[in-house]
């Protein structure tokens, strides 16, 4: 039996966005697979991975900053530390760059370790996850984060075998009110007159509304912009779910309406169309949806995709094509003479690489470089393919001397 860890200390949707790399290492021979999480995590990680031994750690939530919160991180969690440490991993997966992540590293040869490992007091930075900081770069062009953290494996399964194809399952339209950035959601009104044209056209009998404590609130304003006649039949579930509850209303539903959350992600996961909102930081080619079956509305503005930290000096412009009239048109017909400017509705799709999404309506003027890009990608992971003059120019930017000189498998620490 072969031993494998998983390091990932992100959030809700990064969680869900490791399946492939964690379905590839279940399907090998003779594999018990293991995931470290952040304890807020550890029982939505039992739910959707039964099939993974999952340890739980405190890494957010401690109340604390800088090295008080490092300190008491690692004292909490010397038994959690000491039980991975007695285990005989055959590699480790460290997903995350993070000063914890960092440390739970130093546990492990550093030999054994893929992606941010730890050695002789010295923090070391693969070479795929290097290329991926340096392609941030070229964000309108870069591949979806599942396909990047299953890049670790060279035998990673079909991107067909991750998730189900999406269809409907009877429960209505579910309504995921915001994400963790306020700039990369629809507002109240907006995501009311949507959720209200979904109802009518998919002629829904009922509306479900997602989202933590904080959203209540904004759960009673969409309900109350709401004809009245879907405020009957629409329940806000703001702040009363535990993981199992939405677990089992996600996977109910005919469809989610969503910007770029963790609950979009959990949908892909069980088979539940998407249809998402991506604007400001949030673009589809790195986090959309993963599978067949669901449709991203894409935010096209050339400042796009920008930095969520970063204060919008345009006034969120890139969410007016949610605003206008002919929006909610497009939103029933999606014809391409219906889509507002700078707008791209996109439909989920593969290639041998992974997700990627097809434009249905709208312009998409980066299509051809990234196409060129993913086959640099992919003829980088596989040994396979033939160079083009742009794939030479991508090698150019994305690799560095030790790369060249250096055996240049994507799991190895040589990198910066």
């Amino acid at each position: 039996m072969k031993h494998y860890l998983v390091i990932q200390l992100a959030r809700f949707g990064d969680l869900i966005q490791t399946k492939r790399l964690l379905a590839t290492l279940c399907a090998r021979e003779k594999a018990n697979v293991h995931l470290c999480v952040d304890n807020s995590l550890s029982s939505l990680a039992q739910l959707i991975y039964p099939n993974v031994t999952v340890h739980s750690i405190a890494c957010h939530g401690t109340g604390l900053t800088g090295p008080e919160a490092m300190c008491t991180m690692l004292v909490d969690n010397v038994s959690a530390f000491s039980q991975l440490t007695s285990l005989n991993f055959e590699t480790i997966f460290n997903l995350n760059f993070s000063p914890l992540n960092f440390r739970i590293a130093a546990l492990f040869e550093p030999e054994r370790v893929k992606g941010y490992s730890w050695k002789n007091g010295q923090e070391l930075v693969g070479i795929w996850p290097s290329m991926a900081m340096r392609w941030s770069d070229y964000r309108r062009i870069g591949i979806n984060l599942v396909d990047f953290w299953a890049g670790y494996c060279p035998d990673m399964i079909s991107p067909q075998k991750v998730n189900p194809i999406a269809s409907p399952k009877g429960g209505g339209i579910g309504v995921v009110l915001a994400g963790r950035e306020s700039r990369r959601s629809l507002p109240v009104n907006t995501l009311a007159q949507v959720v209200s044209t979904f109802a009518r056209s998919q002629q829904a009998e009922r509306i479900t509304l997602l989202g933590g404590g904080a959203e209540e609130g904004a759960g009673k304003a969409v309900i109350k912009s709401l004809p009245s006649a879907l405020q009957k039949t629409t329940s806000n579930m703001a702040g009363k779910t535990q993981w199992t509850d939405l677990v089992d209303i996600v996977g109910s539903l005919d469809m989610l309406v969503t910007p770029d959350t963790g609950t979009m992600h959990l949908a892909a996961h069980l088979g539940t169309p998407v249809r998402a909102f991506f604007l400001s930081s949030a673009w589809c080619f790195e986090t959309g949806p993963y599978g067949t079956g669901h449709l991203v509305y894409q935010a096209s503005t050339d400042c796009l995709p920008c930095l969520e930290t970063a204060p919008c000096i345009y006034d969120v412009k890139c969410g007016n094509s949610f605003n206008s009239q002919e929006f909610q048109r497009f939103l029933v017909t999606h014809k391409p003479e219906h889509c507002p400017t700078n707008l791209t509705l996109f439909t989920s799709e593969f290639d041998t690489l992974g997700q990627v999404y097809t434009p249905v309506a709208g312009n998409d003027p980066d299509a051809e470089q990234r196409i060129k890009f993913r086959s640099f990608i992919e003829q980088f992971l596989t040994g396979k393919g033939e160079a083009s003059d742009m794939e030479t120019v991508f090698a150019q930017r994305l690799y560095r001397e030790n790369d060249w000189i250096m055996d240049s498998e994507p799991g190895k620490s040589i990198g910066l």
